[in-house]
């Protein structure tokens, strides 16, 4: 069995472990990043930053944080009309700082990068007007919904699954697989009953 003396007690042998490998200026600069909350990297979303991570600088606007591991996705538009995508381990950050916070156009393109197809053959209005007349169809069958996002894009049931525009049965995710088809058959209902 192991015994730990008092100035090696569980919670400061982790630091001191991390302050061995890493030296102790870098565990705080990593600390810093990580001692921030997921509120607190949504932040940074959408907004052109310059990023220190393992002695590498990256600049980019950031598309999205991982909010349990911290991890970064940056997007940087080429002049060839591509763009280019890179993911940074939230471990390995060491400062984050703001070079531009951005305007509604660059946005609007990072929030459409990724959009499916089927997403984008709908006007933002023709989506918002799914998106509330299924939000009215759930709270009707008295299902508990949210919405979430920065964009407020995203309804949210019960705190266990997500439904992404264009808000069809395609569109729900969830650990939950009975969740998920009940959820996924009212959908299937009300657009049934919607044509």
């Amino acid at each position: 069995m192991l015994q730990l003396s008092p100035p090696f007690c569980l919670g400061t042998w982790p630091k001191l472990l991390l302050s061995h490998l890493w030296g102790s200026s870098e565990l705080a600069a990593m600390n810093e990043w990580m001692k921030k909350g997921p509120l607190e990297w949504q932040d940074y979303t959408y907004k052109e930053v310059k990023v220190t991570a393992s002695e590498k600088e990256y600049k980019g606007w950031v598309l999205t944080t991982d909010p349990v591991s911290a991890n970064i996705v940056l997007v940087n538009f080429l002049e060839d009309d591509s763009i280019s995508v890179t993911g940074i381990m939230g471990h390995a950050v060491q400062t984050v700082e703001t070079v531009n916070e951005g305007d509604h156009g660059v946005r609007e393109k990072l929030a459409h990068l990724f959009m499916s197809e089927d997403c984008q053959a709908y006007s933002p209005e023709d989506l918002e007007k799914r998106k509330n007349s299924l939000k009215q169809w759930l709270e009707k069958n008295r299902i508990p919904i949210t919405e979430q996002g920065d964009s407020r894009r995203t309804l949210c049931v019960a705190g266990v699954l997500t439904i992404d525009p264009p808000y069809g049965p395609e569109n729900c995710s969830s650990s939950n697989e009975i969740i998920l088809s009940r959820v996924q058959d009212l959908i299937q209902g009300h657009l049934a009953a919607a044509q």
